[in-house]
C-alpha cells in the first residue's frame, strides 16, 4: 500500500485518557489544517455497513431514469435540498460545467421549524423507501463527529472546546451524494469531475469515494493525488473557517480529476459542516493577532457567504 500523502489521525486519541496521546491528536489537526488544509481521520466511529448501505441506495437513486430523478430538482431552492442535474454546477471562477449530478440533505427540520430557521424542508425519492432512513442515520453520524473535530480545531486555537461546535449545532450543514458518470464523449474540453475549488463551509468530511481521483493542491502549486488508508474519512477546512481563524486554518484548493478510463463510475459522499446561517463570521481577535494584527477576511454572516457562493458556481441566478 502506498504511503499516506496527508497526515493520519486516530478519533479514538481525542477521546483517551493518555493526555499526551490526546494532545498530539489536537496538534497534528491543527497543524495539518494550518499547513496543508487536509487530514485523514481513521476510527471514526462510522460503521462500514452503514457506508456501504448508503453507497447502494445512493446508486439505485442515480440509476434511476432522469425523468423521475428530475421530479425532485426545485429551482427556487437553488440546489440545496433534493436532486441537481448533470452539468449544473461549477467552480468558483471556471465556467466550464463540473460533470455531476447531485443530491443534497440538510437538517431534519419539520416545514414550520425549517421556515423559521429559513432553510429548506428535505425531500426524499419515493422510489426509494429506504433512502430517507439510510441517509439520516449517516447525515446524524456524520455530524457527531464533525462536532468532535470542531472541539479538536478549537483547542488547537486556545479556545474554549465549545467555540466552534456551538455555531455548527443544528447548522445548515449537508450531505452530498455525487454521481459522477462515465464521461461523455461531448464533453466540453475545459471541463472536468470537480474543478478546482475550495469548500465553503467550516470543515468537510469526506467518506471514502468508490474509485480515485480527488486531488490537492500544495503550497507550491502542484496537484497531488491523495492518498490515505482505507476506510477513513477525508477531512479539510473550509472557507467558513479560513475566515474565523483569519487565514490561520487554511482552506485548500482540491478537484476530483477525470479518469484514465473514461467508462469508470465514481460516487462520493462528502458532509459540508456548516454554521447555522446567523453567525457571524468575523475573524477571531485571537487569530487575527497571529497572523499579524490586521482583519484580513470580511465580516459576513455565515448566510451571507452561503449564498454569494451558490451565485458564484452558478446554482443560484
Amino acid at each position: 500500500m502506498q504511503q499516506p500523502s496527508i497526515p493520519v489521525v486516530d478519533l479514538r486519541d481525542f477521546h483517551t485518557l493518555d493526555i499526551g496521546k490526546r494532545q498530539a491528536f489536537i496538534l497534528t489537526v491543527g497543524d495539518a489544517l494550518r499547513d496543508i488544509g487536509f487530514f485523514a481521520l481513521v476510527h471514526h466511529g462510522i460503521d462500514a455497513d452503514l457506508i456501504q448501505k448508503a453507497y447502494t441506495v445512493q446508486s439505485r437513486f442515480f440509476d434511476l431514469p432522469t425523468a423521475s430523478k428530475t421530479r425532485y430538482e426545485v429551482a427556487e431552492l437553488g440546489g440545496q435540498r433534493g436532486y441537481t442535474g448533470f452539468g449544473k454546477e461549477h467552480a468558483k471562477d471556471h465556467h466550464a460545467p463540473d460533470l455531476k449530478e447531485f443530491w443534497h440533505i440538510g437538517q431534519p427540520f419539520s416545514e414550520a421549524e425549517a421556515k423559521d430557521k429559513g432553510y429548506a424542508v428535505n425531500l426524499w425519492p419515493t422510489e426509494l423507501p429506504e433512502f430517507k432512513t439510510v441517509m439520516m442515520d449517516l447525515y446524524h453520524r456524520l455530524e457527531i463527529c464533525a462536532l468532535q473535530l470542531l472541539e479538536a480545531c478549537s483547542l488547537y486555537l486556545g479556545e474554549p472546546a465549545a467555540r466552534l461546535r456551538d455555531i455548527a449545532v443544528k447548522g445548515d450543514s449537508i450531505l452530498r451524494l455525487i454521481n459522477y458518470p462515465p464521461i461523455p464523449a461531448d464533453v466540453h474540453p475545459l471541463s472536468v469531475r470537480a474543478a478546482a475549488h475550495e469548500d465553503i463551509n467550516l470543515i468537510t468530511l469526506l467518506i471514502e469515494a468508490t474509485a480515485s481521483g480527488l486531488e490537492i493542491k500544495d503550497r507550491n502549486g502542484q496537484w497531488l493525488p491523495v492518498v490515505t488508508p482505507p476506510g477513513c474519512i477525508i477531512v479539510d477546512a473550509g472557507d467558513m473557517l479560513q475566515n474565523l481563524t483569519n487565514g490561520y486554518l487554511k482552506s485548500t484548493t482540491h478537484r476530483v480529476a477525470n479518469p484514465d478510463n473514461s467508462r469508470e463510475r465514481r460516487l462520493s459522499m462528502p458532509f459540508f459542516m456548516h454554521a447555522r446561517r446567523e453567525v457571524p463570521l468575523d475573524p477571531m481577535p485571537a487569530c487575527v493577532r497571529r497572523t499579524g494584527g490586521t482583519e484580513l477576511f470580511p465580516k459576513i454572516t455565515a448566510g451571507d457567504y452561503l449564498m454569494q457562493r451558490l451565485r458564484e458556481i452558478g446554482l443560484i441566478k
